[in-house]
């Protein structure tokens, strides 16, 4: 339960960067995704279920928030979260670059789907303009953020775990 609120706690706060602070620093109009960087994380962390479970929770809030109707960007965050909880197993805390990798994996499958269910299969087949001006922006900014903001997750999720150890070993 502590560790399905901590995560909650972080998708909050990462909606509220991403949504109102970021929106001060957007470079030509892109932002970072740090929903898909908590849901990354959560899944790499912790296991495929968390990462689905983490991914809906970030997805529905742009559902709520953003979407003109429930569903897309949820089912979108729970791949992600899914996908990156598959390496959970060979999954190291001291090394950056599998979940900045699939971090950046995320993002870009995140941002082509949305491209091909929103724009191709209205016929607006002008994908070289959204990869230059939409896709790789926000792949590279969300990269450079995850570099600052992963650090921070892994800290409060290793804090809990050592909490959630410590309640463990006085019941025993």
């Amino acid at each position: 339960m502590r560790k399905f609120l901590v995560t909650l706690i972080m998708i909050i706060t990462c909606f509220v960067l991403q949504t109102a602070v970021f929106r001060y620093f957007a470079f030509g109009g892109t932002v970072p995704n740090c929903l898909m960087i908590i849901t990354c994380s959560s899944g790499i962390m912790r296991g495929e279920k968390h990462g689905l479970l983490a991914g809906f929770i970030a997805g529905l809030l742009v559902d709520i928030f953003f979407a003109d109707f429930i569903g897309l960007y949820a089912i979108l965050y729970m791949y992600a979260g899914f996908f990156a909880g598959l390496f959970h197993k060979i999954f190291f805390p001291e090394n950056i670059i599998l979940p900045l990798t699939l971090i950046i994996v995320g993002d870009f499958m995140y941002q082509f789907l949305c491209y091909v269910l929103m724009f191709l299969l209205r016929a607006k087949f002008d994908i070289s303009y959204y990869m230059a001006h939409q896709i790789i922006p926000e792949v590279v900014y969300t990269a450079i953020i995850a570099l600052l903001l992963y650090p921070v997750i892994l800290k409060v999720n290793t804090k809990l775990d050592d909490i959630i150890q410590r309640s463990a070993t006085k019941f025993v």
